[in-house]
């Protein structure tokens, strides 16, 4: 289990697809790989996440609770998948697009539970919680359906707190220190997805 991939932004506009409210929008979320397999540069993390990362609206991204997105690599080939099928995408997406900072290998949200804790070196980090698409992901993938593919396929990612700071790079190993292992990512979005299945029954 290590990182593949980290990744990071600064704050930009965003255009929305499917928001009433929205034409644009300001957002962190268009995220670049800074630190490769092949060009593994170290990373500083801090109480609030990676530096040089940036996040618009800390009610739904960042903060202590929400201060890193890790996702797992091996969803990439979904992603490309649907894109390929529902926009006719040319390119395929990388690292970073879906928003994550670190691009992990070797996770699922079925064995990542709430409360294990994940050395990578000096660097101290404790898994707190899924992440819940919004219409923000919609317009990055450029795709309407993107939020409900997201829930409904189960593959989330998931938000991790810093206990304690230091450097990274893509290549580091991951030792996971199990917590009390009650709720794991996967349940949490079975939770999400059962709210919102019940969101669109008719009255």
């Amino acid at each position: 289990m290590r990182i593949i991939s980290i990744s990071v932004a600064t704050v930009s506009p965003l255009f929305g697809i499917d928001h009433p409210d929205y034409k644009t929008v300001n957002s962190g979320i268009k995220k670049l790989p800074v630190s490769t397999l092949e060009k593994p540069e170290p990373i500083k993390v801090t109480k609030l996440g990676l530096v040089g990362d940036e996040q618009a609206d800390f009610s739904v991204h960042g903060g202590l609770e929400k201060a890193i997105y890790a996702y797992p690599s091996e969803h990439y080939p979904f992603w490309n998948e649907i894109l390929d099928r529902e926009t006719k995408r040319s390119t395929p997406i990388g690292f970073g697009f879906v928003g994550e900072n670190l691009s992990v290998e070797g996770f699922s949200e079925s064995d990542v539970w709430v409360g294990d804790i994940w050395q990578i070196g000096e660097v101290e980090l404790q898994v707190t919680k899924l992440r819940e698409p919004c219409f923000k992901f919609n317009a990055r993938m450029a795709y309407k359906g993107s939020s409900k593919a997201m829930i409904q396929s189960g593959k989330s990612g998931w938000y991790l707190q810093v206990h304690q700071g230091g450097d990274i790079q893509a290549g580091d190993i991951i030792i996971v220190i199990p917590g009390r292992r009650e709720t794991s990512i996967k349940m949490q979005n079975s939770f999400l997805l059962r709210k919102d299945q019940q969101n669109e029954l008719p009255l």
